[in-house]
């Protein structure tokens, strides 16, 4: 099977879905490859701040992302010994402090839009396993399986946006620098108390961060930090005792949480590490979102970022096309207008991190 596209974009998540889409909108064909077979993955960051709605509006998006379901947070709020110590309400204009989307309703939402356009094609459960390079090293497409059946896809220019994992960096041996955090996190949603408001809350259980994220549909996500490589350790030790901390730092969750989450199964491990690509682009080849800069899970911006940049990517490839140049050149305008704000926002995050017990040093 042999495809022809301008673009082939490897990864379906929020930022390569939204590429797409902007592509396929302006009249560039466009391929969008995803390995798995549907888009109900694994848990992941799903809330969005200023600049992810900023986009969606833009791009007239956000209507149909609420029609789907979102949930506006009324504030952020710091607890200690069961008690606020401090709040962080909506600032002058706004009416919340950021929301949370589900990313099965995002990703509906777009790739419903792109598949109006006859020049968009989604391949799901299609795995890519080559780069396909001229005589001069340009990449021009790529090899990938789809059904136990190999794949061609020719383009002028490949998109990686396949995770902090990448295939498309590693295949490209586009070099990458990991940064530890210190801390893994710990993952796990449970059904919310009638009584709990939009919000996200946090404290500290044994000097390491508690997060509470209030979600659509009724949920909470229940995010815990960890020392780094510690999951192993604990999993050896009694369950309930560990357990029983989040309880006591929020007694109104004692019953979801008894009921849902009952063993180290129900908690979901996350690797917590960013990282620093030394270049994004290639002749014929971009990495985006994770797959270029991984974020930490910290002020939940990773979803964000990619979906900045897919907007602002989409533009320059669109000039690439129709000038019939994807040279390293050209394609690098992309990493000079985002590269400085990502790693500023990088370091943001690592001294947040660092500061975050500062919040809980006077109570309020």
């Amino acid at each position: 099977m042999n495809m022809n596209t301008d673009v082939c974009i490897v990864g379906a998540g929020p930022g390569g879905a939204l590429l797409a889409y902007l592509l396929a909108k302006n009249n560039i064909s466009t391929v969008l490859v995803e390995r798995h077979s549907g888009i109900d993955k694994e848990f992941r960051g799903e809330h969005l701040n200023s600049d992810g709605e900023q986009i969606l509006k833009k791009h007239h998006l956000y209507e149909k992302v609420k029609e789907y379901g979102l949930l506006l947070m009324d504030r952020v709020e710091y607890w200690k010994h069961n008690k606020v110590i401090k709040s962080i309400f909506p600032s002058q204009g706004s009416k919340h402090v950021g929301m949370h989307v589900p990313q099965n309703h995002l990703l509906n939402v777009i790739l419903n839009e792109a598949n109006k356009y006859e020049n968009f094609k989604l391949l799901m459960g299609t795995r890519v396993s080559k780069l396909i390079e001229d005589q001069d090293g340009r990449y021009i497409g790529v090899k990938a399986i789809r059904n136990g059946t190999e794949v061609t896809i020719n383009s002028s220019i490949i998109i990686g946006a396949d995770g902090r994992f990448s295939t498309i960096r590693k295949l490209a041996n586009i070099q990458t620098d990991i940064i530890k955090h210190g801390y893994d996190l710990l993952w796990a949603k449970v059904p919310r108390p009638a009584s709990w408001d939009p919000t996200v809350r946090l404290t500290l259980i044994n000097k390491q961060q508690l997060a509470l994220f209030t979600q659509a549909g009724g949920f909470i996500q229940i995010g815990w930090n960890i020392e780094e490589g510690s999951f192993p350790i604990l999993r050896n030790k009694s369950f309930n005792p560990f357990v029983n901390q989040l309880i006591e730092a929020f007694p109104e969750l004692t019953e979801t949480v008894q009921e849902n989450i009952k063993s180290w199964n129900d908690f979901v491990l996350l690797n917590v590490q960013s990282s620093r690509s030394k270049t994004w682009v290639k002749d014929g080849l971009i990495i985006m979102g994770d797959a270029a800069h991984t974020m930490s899970p910290t002020a939940a911006l990773g979803v964000n970022i990619a979906m900045k940049d897919a907007d602002i990517l989409a533009e320059i490839i669109q000039d690439a096309i129709r000038n019939k140049d994807t040279s390293t050149i050209v394609l690098k305008k992309f990493e000079h207008a985002r590269r400085e704000e990502v790693e500023s926002l990088q370091k943001q995050q690592l001294t947040q991190e660092s500061t975050f017990k500062h919040h809980f040093d006077v109570i309020r």
